[in-house]
């Protein structure tokens, strides 16, 4: 069950990071490139924090843990756990900001939540990931508002990767029984909790950048049959496989 939960966390940080990769050497503008790739590589550096600990529960559990590796590379989609606004195409530059955005938002205040956990360790990757994500969460909202206030185009691009994405924001606020378990215990984050002050930034951000918060009421992911249960998009299969390749087509290759 913690492992589980665990691998939520590792597989969206990497899913992200290999969406926000595909970017890199074509930012809009330079700056915006190398900081949008500096994200990525925090998202990847948090994943790898998310795997190792996972590694090791799976140790103690079984006698032998996954490697980092493994897990990022050797498990098919099925097995991943990531939330499913993370595995969604990259679009343009609106559509990438919307995604980040939401998820930015909402990964602050889970990981803030997280500092309070009753696992040590996971209150301590909590607490590292923190600093960096408060970083994440001030510049996409930035984004937002100036595509937002910015030039016609640029209103009814981001208007409309909010509105296609929205669907996609349920899945973070509804626990499923592996987090249920935990938050009685002490040890997950009660992401119920987060809902009300994830809409109220939102809000805000929006407000100030002349956009509308969607009206739309469907939730993919909801009932248990989301990305937190291994049920994904077909666009996850897809940035699997560039993502895995050198590892199956060369199994155990190092540098």
């Amino acid at each position: 069950m913690l492992l589980d939960y665990l691998l939520r966390f590792a597989d969206s940080d990497l899913v992200l990071a290999q969406r926000l990769g595909e970017w890199v050497g074509k930012g809009p503008v330079l700056e915006e490139d190398i900081a949008l790739t500096n994200v990525g590589l925090d998202l990847l550096g948090q994943a790898r924090l998310w795997f190792g600990y996972a590694s090791e529960i799976e140790a103690r559990a079984s006698g032998t843990g996954r490697t980092e590796d493994e897990l990022a590379f050797l498990r098919d989609g099925p097995q991943f756990r990531n939330l499913l606004i993370t595995e969604q195409p990259n679009g343009n530059y609106a559509d990438t900001t919307a995604r980040q955005f939401y998820f930015d938002q909402w990964h602050l205040l889970v990981l803030r939540a997280l500092t309070r956990s009753r696992d040590e360790r996971i209150a301590a990757i909590a607490a590292k990931a923190e600093k960096e994500v408060t970083y994440h969460a001030e510049r996409s909202a930035d984004w937002v508002i100036r595509l937002g206030d910015g030039t016609h185009e640029s209103h009814g691009k981001m208007q409309a990767a909010l509105d296609a994405l929205w669907t996609y924001t349920g899945e973070m606020f509804e626990p499923d029984g592996v987090e249920l378990a935990l938050i009685e215990e002490g040890v997950a984050a009660d992401v119920r909790a987060l809902r009300d002050p994830w809409n109220a930034v939102v809000r805000d951000v929006l407000a100030e950048a002349t956009l509308t918060v969607p009206a739309g009421e469907w939730m993919q992911g909801r009932g248990g049959r989301g990305g937190k249960q291994g049920v994904h998009t077909e666009h996850l299969g897809h940035l699997l496989t560039e993502m895995q390749f050198l590892q199956r087509a060369y199994p155990g290759a190092q540098w």
